[in-house]
């Protein structure tokens, strides 16, 4: 006992400088942020910081934080400083004078594993062989000409869909499966993320070993997707019907870029593009089924017109849906009240700035609301409302230059797959407005239909649609 108390003793004054040492540190950096002229913060928890504050809903409770504390907010996520914008002018100064600053994005666990070290696009840093890529995706795969060039895919993907409404046999494929299950390990909580020095705690608890294993899968069906595609490589019919894999294949070949392309830059690009757009649209398609069958005249409505648009033709040509005006005031609408990703994916600063009246610091995380700002009365009249007559006659578009509408985000790390998106929802559901009518379960009250939210990568109908199909029309 007495050498436990003369060790006790002797370490007092070590554990009395460490504390001193500490509090200095605490004082310092608190005296920083006074002279740095921070954004407003809400009080904060030891350890967590504002962890807490997020709830199950984040775009909702960052929104109602915004409201009391302004709309350039600061967070402190565990160990990483977070910015969170839910003003339209501040997007706009941002997109204005410090595009490239807010470039980067923060490189998780999750995206480290699944993109292949971030060597897709979304996630790849700010750099030369971002913007090889970025070319690739903008000229080679999501140019105008591209798009319209894949409508005997979105023609073969609708036939399917309809053939299936009409047995009444909607099943999922296996690579459904796996994106979702690579949705919820993307947004599931990493420790190491917001603990570095907890990240051992991902691999004891699963969270790594699941992140490597759905890698693994996706990785062997890329691998036959690329097999199966070198096999037609010769058979001249398929020249002219290029899809994503073949291009990439054909510019990796080619050698057209100052890129070079292995199977791993292949691979994240192509995950860019299969993940990207296999839950975002029939997302998107439900919430316009939704709001359609909650609002019978807007219903009525769009689906007169697919109707005399179309006429008595067997098939909806993308001829047709360019003249489908109020169809795409409908999918504007539906995009500003139910953004895929209301929170934009986060972007990181690259370097110190001033932005509005506040200062924020380099390696600061930024979080975009859309959902917010889409939600903004100061842009928006009756914004909870589902009004697509307030885009007719109306120049305000989602590709990234209206401020106060960007489903797609904006600058360049905006949505290069925007262009396919669209054409796709609006294919597929001027498809289904032609070929049914649409009607709730019998006892089921269009005006109490549950539009509770779910969050994750992408935020669905927490009770899904479930609607019977009519046929209508007997091409």
């Amino acid at each position: 006992m007495e050498l436990l108390n003369v060790a006790i003793l002797s370490s007092k004054p070590l554990f009395l400088s460490m504390i001193l040492l500490f509090s200095l540190l605490i004082w310092l950096k608190l005296a920083k942020r006074k002279t740095l002229n921070l954004p407003p913060s809400p009080p904060r928890l030891p350890i967590i910081g504002n962890i807490h504050q997020l709830g199950k809903l984040p775009h909702r409770s960052l929104r109602d934080l915004c409201r009391k504390y302004g709309s350039l907010l600061l967070l402190q996520l565990g160990y990483n400083p977070t910015v969170v914008v839910s003003s339209a002018d501040i997007v706009k100064e941002i997109v204005k004078n410090h595009d490239i600053v807010f470039s980067n994005r923060p490189r998780t666990t999750a995206v480290d594993i699944l993109f292949y070290g971030c060597k897709d696009m979304a996630f790849a840093p700010y750099g030369e062989y971002w913007r090889q890529v970025k070319k690739i995706s903008v000229v080679e795969l999501f140019s105008h000409r591209r798009v319209h060039s894949f409508q005997f895919v979105r023609d073969e993907e609708v036939e399917l869909l309809i053939n299936k409404i009409r047995s009444a046999s909607l099943k999922g494929h296996n690579f459904g499966k796996l994106a979702k299950r690579l949705m919820i390990l993307f947004t599931s909580f990493c420790i190491g993320d917001m603990f570095p020095y907890l990240r051992w705690l991902d691999v004891v608890t699963g969270y790594i070993p699941s992140l490597k294993a759905v890698n693994e899968e996706f990785d062997a069906f890329f691998d036959q997707v690329l097999q199966e595609h070198r096999a037609l490589e010769s058979d001249d019919q398929v020249s002219d019907r290029k899809d994503f894999v073949s291009i990439i294949m054909q510019l990796q070949k080619d050698g057209m870029y100052e890129l070079d392309l292995t199977q791993d830059n292949i691979k994240a690009i192509l995950l860019d593009m299969f993940v990207g757009g296999t839950d975002t649209s029939t997302t998107t398609t439900e919430w316009m089924m939704a709001e359609l069958l909650k609002h019978p005249n807007a219903m009525k409505k769009v689906q007169e017109e697919v109707k005399n648009v179309v006429g008595n033709k067997s098939k909806v040509d993308m001829e047709d849906i360019s003249k489908m005006e109020y169809l795409k005031c409908v999918i504007k609408e539906t995009l500003r009240l139910h953004p895929v990703a209301p929170l934009l994916a986060p972007r990181r600063t690259s370097a110190s700035v001033n932005l509005g009246d506040y200062h924020i610091p380099s390696d600061t995380t930024v979080l975009i609301n859309a959902w917010a700002i889409q939600r903004d009365p100061k842009w928006w009249e009756k914004p909870e409302e589902f009004i697509p007559e307030r885009f007719e006659n109306s120049s305000i578009d989602f590709k990234g230059q209206d401020f106060q509408l960007i489903p797609f985000g904006f600058g360049r790390k905006g949505c290069p797959g925007m262009p396919f998106g669209v054409a796709s929802v609006e294919y597929v559901m001027a498809n289904l407005l032609y070929w049914f009518d649409w009607k709730l379960p019998a006892g089921q009250n269009a005006n109490n239909l549950d539009m509770t939210e779910l969050y994750g990568l992408t935020v669905n109908k927490k009770i899904p649609l479930h609607v019977f199909p009519i046929s209508h029309a007997s091409f």
